[in-house]
């Protein structure tokens, strides 16, 4: 019979090949110049419930 128990995502093993090659496809972005910087989130984040709130920031080309 299967466990029929309910677990969080916590309790699921990493899949390290999984996990690997998305670092791998985030670093090749990065490395690319595809990435919202820091200060463009924090300015984001700091807009949200104003009247001028920014709109979610994209990728720039460095």
């Amino acid at each position: 019979m299967a466990n029929s128990k309910v677990q969080s995502l916590f309790h699921v093993p990493p899949d390290e090949a999984e996990e690997a090659h998305l670092d791998a496809l985030a670093d090749a972005d990065f490395d690319a110049g595809q990435f919202v910087s820091h200060d463009d989130v924090v300015k984001w984040l700091k807009s949200w419930g104003q009247a001028d709130e920014l709109p979610c920031p994209t990728p720039k080309l460095r």
